[in-house]
């Protein structure tokens, strides 16, 4: 019989213990006297007894409702010393920790938190793979994915996101454009050929096109790599010229190119479904990731 008691019922139990009629009961719980008393109708079913019997203004325990009464405090008690999600420490935490992130973001992010994970955390493994847009609210909502790092426009609708940090852009290429110090025009630097990252989907599109149309200017995209790393080995063999996050830089081989103006940087977010907000690993995660002197994403320039 007793497995059909629910917790409301124990409580609306505990409360008339404690004050003596239903009434003030019902209001400590903040339910109507009729609910309470329909509750208390189902209870003395569910037990084959009355529990209280009317006594003066209010009501006391029958025999039988003094015997439980100690065991419905073992239950509350029990219940109030669970231990949360939280009180796990992450030394003894035995899990893994799925990231997807890009190049960028693997480098700037994860390489630090790794060295932190592994410091805080020995027996919680880490499984990285490189960012997908297409599939990343798939693999989030399924559970596959605990956490993401990539820009903020590329969160798709539905997930959580926490902002990180905004990251900038920085012209580079393996040589000077200039022989002077003043900062190269934006009609000039429009005139050398381009190399851009587009992960995923490769295209020699992006938002920095957008942002040369917009000053009236089209620049000449010659090659398209999916990331950051690859672009940075092109352009030491080239004569090509790029926009990388300023994170990157300085790079071996690299020369920035002081500018006039500059494309607007981006937003670099952590993506994660709702149900993982009370996770204690995430929540070290994203405090972790906050606090990161450096971290980053994925735009197609």
């Amino acid at each position: 019989m007793f497995e059909k008691l629910e917790i409301c019922h124990l409580r609306l139990l505990r409360e008339i213990y404690a004050t003596g009629t239903v009434s003030a009961a019902a209001e400590a719980l903040n339910i109507s006297q009729q609910a309470a008393s329909l509750q208390l109708k189902k209870i003395r079913a569910i037990l084959g007894d009355p529990v209280f019997q009317r006594s003066g203004h209010g009501v006391v325990a029958t025999a039988y409702g003094q015997q439980i009464r100690g065991h419905i405090d073992q239950l509350f008690a029990l219940i109030s010393s669970m231990p949360k999600p939280s009180d796990e420490p992450l030394e003894s935490m035995v899990r893994s920790l799925s990231i997807s992130a890009t190049d960028y973001t693997q480098l700037i992010l994860v390489d630090p938190l790794f060295r932190q994970l592994r410091a805080r955390a020995p027996q919680v493994k880490l499984k990285l793979s490189n960012i997908e847009s297409f599939s990343l609210n798939r693999r989030l909502q399924t559970g596959e994915l605990d956490i993401a790092f990539t820009s903020s426009g590329y969160v798709p609708e539905g997930l959580m996101s926490t902002p990180l940090f905004t990251e900038k852009y920085m012209c580079v290429s393996a040589q000077a454009l200039a022989n002077n110090a003043a900062p190269l025009a934006i009609s000039a630097l429009a005139q050398h050929d381009f190399l851009v990252v587009s992960p995923g989907v490769a295209s020699f599109d992006g938002s920095a096109s957008s942002w040369f149309a917009q000053q009236g200017l089209k620049r000449n995209v010659v090659a398209t790599v999916p990331s950051f790393w690859m672009a940075q080995a092109y352009l030491r063999q080239s004569d090509l010229v790029a926009f990388i996050p300023s994170r990157l830089m300085p790079s071996a081989g690299l020369v920035e190119i002081p500018l006039q103006k500059y494309p607007p940087g981006f937003q670099v977010v952590a993506a994660y479904h709702g149900a993982m907000s009370g996770d204690p690993l995430l929540t070290w995660v994203l405090d972790i990731a906050r606090a990161l002197p450096g971290n980053a994403s994925s735009v197609c320039l």
